[in-house]
């Protein structure tokens, strides 16, 4: 690609029209002779002080924010506003041929995602996935490092997308992705808010600034659908200037929910929209899922699809891998795999799961490690609230000691009467807890959910998947 035609309405530049070869912001990454390097500065490391070292290693054209006296400079006002640009650009601009679709909140994300892909690849659809569990282009699927991809990253992706033929990609837009200006040029066609509990405090501070990050997404959607149960949504419903639309499982909205019915085993519901009632039977427990499968046909009626065929193919699906999964053992008790790991989703998902229940909730759980630490007190209470008893244990601590971590989440249980058995090894826990189940037992494995691994000191990643280690207690193994 030529330089001219990728700064194109970006920056302006007097260089040379040359050829060239790539682009990135990672001084890490090997590349080719003749790339683009962008200086961005992150809480850690300014990619400005690299700008010399990249020119030696091949930089054809620095792209910067302040005068480096470089003769093959770019000054733009901000260059990590610019980067996702100069990604797409290099790319093709894939995201323009899409019709993008972005969800948005603290829970509920991975389930509206996944399912509303689910139900459009049913119509025959060619959908992309972009999300916390994994990447799917089609039916191809593929690993992913972060909720929402760093530039470079997201629009190969797209790439890839637009050359499979897709013509919908339902993303999740993280706060951070949101905040860090990952999404670049993207336009949504439907931006979708869930609801906002507290979460990613470490990186936001305050709930204020959380909230402020997730509003991005609705300066960049043609359209918004509000869930208006959620404080914050009713506030977003207020504050921003596109049409919206509204979603409520508690009152009449534009789509609600009539005659609620839970069970342990799902949802069923008269989905209302003003013109139509329809009945829905959702295999995934909780009022929190009749408040995502709600999200779902309301998404997919704005696009046009029919809603009576969407809760068609609602009704058909099992549910979503680790939110609120059963993993089978053959035994007299239940074992439920979730990702629960906010007070809100932790106290939603049990509450659920115990309304139901025929003997006692057990629940298993920690807090990850170099994260909101406040919120560790109030997974507790959480807990303690909803089950009749507890099992607290590791969960990817990072560079923390576990035992710091599991004493931050103790202090929760000061006061409460929930009996608990505290053992630091999750690997051991979950064996105690399956060695220990009696008849009727639901046992709730809390926080990894999709997760197949845990987070060490140093970032050390070791293969860890819950549903293997169940069936490793059941074997006795």
């Amino acid at each position: 690609m030529k330089l001219h035609s990728m700064i194109a309405g970006i920056a302006e530049t007097k260089l040379p029209d040359i050829e060239i070869s790539d682009v990135t912001a990672d001084t890490r990454k090997e590349m080719p002779k003749d790339f683009v390097f962008v200086c961005i500065k992150g809480n850690t490391f300014d990619g400005h002080d690299a700008a010399r070292d990249m020119i030696e290693k091949g930089a054809a054209v620095i792209v910067c924010e302040r005068d480096l006296g470089l003769d093959n400079q770019i000054i733009v006002e901000d260059s990590r506003a610019a980067y996702p640009s100069l990604c797409a650009r290099y790319f093709g601009d894939p995201q323009e041929k899409l019709k993008l679709i972005g969800v948005t909140g603290t829970n509920g994300k991975t389930t509206i995602t996944t399912v509303t892909k689910k139900v459009l690849d049913s119509f025959g659809c060619k959908v992309g996935l972009i999300g916390t569990c994994q990447n799917e282009i089609c039916d191809t699927v593929l690993e992913t490092a972060r909720t929402t991809p760093e530039p470079y990253e997201l629009f190969e992706l797209f790439r890839k997308m637009v050359d499979a033929g897709c013509e919908y990609v339902i993303m999740e837009a993280s706060s951070q992705g949101l905040e860090q200006k990952r999404l670049g040029p993207c336009e949504f066609d439907v931006g979708i808010f869930t609801n906002l509990t507290q979460d990613h405090l470490d990186v936001h501070g305050n709930m204020e600034n959380y909230y402020q990050a997730k509003k991005l997404l609705f300066d960049v959607s043609a359209r918004a659908i509000i869930n208006v149960d959620d404080f914050y949504g009713r506030r977003y419903l207020e504050e921003i200037k596109i049409p919206s639309n509204t979603y409520s499982a508690e009152k009449k909205a534009d789509f609600y929910a009539e005659d609620i019915l839970l069970s342990a085993s799902g949802v069923k519901y008269v989905y209302c929209d003003g013109r139509n009632k329809h009945n829905v039977d959702f295999k995934m427990p909780g009022l929190f899922n009749v408040s995502n499968s709600l999200a779902v046909i309301a998404c997919c009626e704005t696009l046009g699809f029919d809603a009576e065929k969407v809760i068609k193919e609602l009704n058909k699906m099992q549910g979503v891998r680790g939110r609120a999964e059963v993993v089978p053992t053959g035994r007299d008790f239940t074992v439920i795999c979730d990702y629960a790991h906010t007070p809100d989703a932790l106290a939603n998902v049990l509450s659920a799961i115990k309304s139901s229940a025929q003997g006692r909730v057990k629940c298993l759980f920690g807090c990850g490690g170099n994260r909101d630490a406040t919120k560790r007190p109030l997974m507790a209470k959480a807990a303690a609230h909803n089950s009749d008893f507890l099992i607290v244990t590791s969960d990817n601590p990072r560079n923390e000691d576990p035992e710091d971590i599991i004493s931050d989440i103790l202090t929760g249980l000061d006061g409460e009467t929930t009996p608990y058995i505290k053992i630091t090894d999750r690997r051991e826990a979950i064996h105690w807890a399956v060695n220990n189940a009696e008849k009727d037992d639901i046992i709730v494995l809390a926080g990894k959910g999709h997760e197949d691994y845990q987070i060490l000191a140093g970032g050390v990643k070791i293969h860890f998947d819950e549903r293997e280690v169940v069936a490793e207690a059941l074997a006795g193994n």
